[in-house]
């Protein structure tokens, strides 16, 4: 396992000048909304990369908890109307051990993909098994490397303008490398200011395959009921966006 949470020094999530673009960029989605009809009457929710709390603090379920290793991504939840009625962790997703087990663990907005070696996975999957009450469920998202997406993270296709709420209009755009020998995809993500400054920051995310994430969803104790190839519940097929796993403690 590596020593800390790549997100941990990625100042997209840690810088709050950029975690400020964060909601206009990931704003609702069809992974919220299915994820809201999958906690629909339960009682418990645990969301494992919760970023700035948006779909945690919509839900009717009576415990919630909302794990993010980003200090300036959980800052903008405690602040959110609601959100004082979640228990909001400072937390890396492999070591998490709250002593509590959910009816429902979600990790979604392809927080999975952060974790860039099979030993950083396995300790994931383990999180959310030790978190994972009897009969509950857990589903996360993880994009299909056949799909080679990172092939559209390019300035020439990937310009676009984001409403910031202090500064107005921005241009965005960004900029990606695949490392075919790790499956790992350093992109680098850039806003352009009104008046010509740039804040940017490079990340990096891994694309496992279907067959890794498989047997490590199994070697954890987990057991996928279903597939998904995508949030609106498209079947998984070879050419499928997403890789959806929705199952239960096995």
């Amino acid at each position: 396992m590596t020593d800390a949470s790549p997100l941990h020094h990625d100042p997209l999530y840690t810088d709050a000048a950029l975690v400020a673009f964060y909601d206009a960029e990931n704003e609702g989605g069809a992974d919220v909304a299915f994820c809201t009809e999958l906690a629909r009457g339960v009682g418990s929710v645990l969301d494992l990369g919760c970023g700035t709390g948006a779909f945690l603090v919509g839900l009717e379920a009576p415990r919630r908890a909302g794990v993010d290793p980003a200090a300036a991504m959980l800052d903008i939840a405690r602040a959110r109307p609601g959100g004082a009625a979640v228990q909001w962790v400072e937390a890396d997703a492999r070591l998490l051990d709250l002593g509590q087990r959910f009816d429902l663990v979600v990790m979604t907005g392809h927080a999975f993909q952060v974790f860039l070696t099979e030993d950083d996975r396995h300790a994931a999957l383990a999180t959310i098994a030790r978190h994972l009450a009897p009969g509950g469920r857990f589903v996360f998202d993880s994009r299909n490397p056949a799909c080679r997406e990172w092939e559209e993270w390019q300035p020439h296709n990937s310009r676009r303008g984001v409403a910031h709420p202090r500064h107005g209009e921005v241009e965005a755009w960004n900029g990606a490398v695949h490392d075919p020998a790790t499956g790992i995809v350093t992109y680098e993500t850039v806003y352009r200011l009104p008046d010509g400054r740039e804040l940017t920051a490079t990340s990096r995310i891994a694309f496992p395959p279907r067959d890794e994430l498989a047997r490590l969803i199994a070697g954890a104790g987990l057991v996928v009921e279903r597939w998904l190839g995508d949030w609106n519940g498209g079947p998984l097929a070879d050419d499928a966006p997403e890789f959806i796993p929705i199952g239960r403690l096995a």
